[in-house]
């Protein structure tokens, strides 16, 4: 079987309502039509690159595209996965975590998107708390990163409520104008005293050669 070679496609991450892991075909397609749908409202944009800026179906595409090609991408030094992420067995976005050299630098980056559809639900802080789960408990990383535009209040109500602290500012040009962009960082012992998400991991000591790791 295909997960005998790349048992990433075993792993699982649940909490109470949602389900993250790496889509099937399906729901690529499922996630690619979301974004087509709308991630944010036309006058903002979250995204360093603005990838939501081209036609829906041109969007659509880059989704797909990106997701193979990161998959296609992949080596343990430096990797990216980028989870589905399903509520009530239904696409609602997806939620990345990314490392280089993890078992040197114990860091972890994380980034995400969710269809506007399921804005103000409390599922954005739902999934990054399970993927902090994932690299304090089962990656042993001691330290998380991830990043927002200033202007972007609903990603730094998620970090303060998982407790991240600032970590500087970054001076980016979107849409022909500069943004600030607000480095964050989340330490293993501000993780601890602030998660309160249950997170259950499945299918992840086979996988850990392919993060970068040695499994017991």
């Amino acid at each position: 079987m295909l997960a005998d070679h790349f048992p990433l496609l075993n792993l699982r991450l649940s909490t109470p309502r949602l389900e993250l892991r790496l889509p099937s075909p399906e729901e690529l397609g499922a996630l690619a039509e979301l974004a087509a749908e709308g991630i944010h409202a036309p006058e903002e944009m979250p995204f360093v690159t603005p990838w939501t800026d081209r036609p829906p179906a041109e969007v659509a595409r880059n989704v797909i595209h990106h997701h193979w090609q990161t998959l296609g991408a992949w080596e343990p030094r430096k990797w990216s996965l980028d989870l589905c992420v399903l509520h009530a067995g239904v696409v609602v976005g997806m939620q990345i975590i990314s490392a280089n050299d993890l078992a040197i630098t114990r860091e972890v980056d994380t980034g995400s998107w969710l269809g506007k559809r399921h804005h103000g639900q409390g599922i954005g802080t739902e999934m990054r708390a399970a993927v902090l789960h994932l690299a304090f408990v089962g990656l042993e990383a001691e330290e998380a990163t991830s990043a927002a535009f200033v202007t972007n209040h609903a990603s730094h109500a998620v970090s303060r409520k998982l407790g991240y602290r600032t970590d500087g500012i970054d001076r980016c040009v979107v849409r022909g104008a500069m943004v600030p962009d607000v480095r964050l960082r989340l330490s293993r012992a501000d993780w601890d005293h602030h998660r309160t998400v249950p997170v259950t991991i499945e299918g992840l000591t086979p996988c850990l050669p392919l993060l970068g790791l040695t499994a017991p």
